[in-house]
């Protein structure tokens, strides 16, 4: 994999993380918001589960089911800390975003290098929607792949600006991905239960 430098700084995500928080937040039930402003083109799918939940496993299912069937599908990444893709997604974020070189300039640990790659990444996904606006009639699906720490995307600030900037433009569903053989056990899967309650909740 080759290295790739640092886009924005820290300084310049931190900011912009701010400036999206204090954005208001686009309510549906609103009269002056139009009923369906979601322009016509792909659905898209985010996966979002625990780590080793088999998330990727599904990815790459997705991707092999498409090519199967005919499907038009457009793959996107955002796990900056995946050793290794299954298959060769349209959009990576590890293609822009270095996180063993966020550890290093930043002295993070795993979890705090994800969650700043995830900012960094955001101040770019403008260009990411653009680059799926363009190509919207080009596919029927968007598959989204998100860290195997899922607080990292489902409780951070970048989380919630990647799914809403998706959800505004595109039909968006979430998948929560559940290992089955880890709940066997009754602790376990109501541990599950309640936390697909909380994302379903937030989303």
């Amino acid at each position: 994999m080759a290295d790739f430098s640092l886009g924005p700084s820290q300084a310049d995500a931190d900011a912009f993380m701010r400036e999206a928080q204090q954005k208001p937040e686009i309510n549906d039930d609103d009269e002056t918001v139009a009923p369906d402003h979601r322009s016509e083109g792909p659905v898209v799918t985010i996966l979002i589960g625990m780590a080793g939940s088999g998330k990727t496993t599904l990815f790459h299912r997705l991707h092999y089911d498409a090519q199967e069937k005919g499907r038009r599908c457009y793959f996107v990444n955002l796990d900056p800390a995946v050793l290794e893709v299954p298959i060769e997604p349209q959009i990576d974020i590890r293609d822009t975003i270095d996180y063993k070189g966020i550890m290093t300039e930043y002295k993070l640990g795993p979890n705090g290098a994800i969650v700043t790659a995830l900012n960094l990444f955001a101040t770019q996904f403008a260009d990411v929607m653009t680059i799926l606006e363009k190509r919207k009639n080009d596919y029927e699906h968007i598959i989204v792949d998100t860290p195997g720490q899922i607080e990292a995307f489902t409780w951070s600030a970048s989380g919630q600006l990647i799914a809403e900037s998706l959800a505004s433009t595109f039909a968006t569903n979430v998948v929560y991905v559940v290992d089955t053989p880890r709940t066997s056990a009754p602790a376990t899967f109501m541990s599950n239960m309640v936390y697909a309650c909380s994302i379903l909740h937030k989303y």
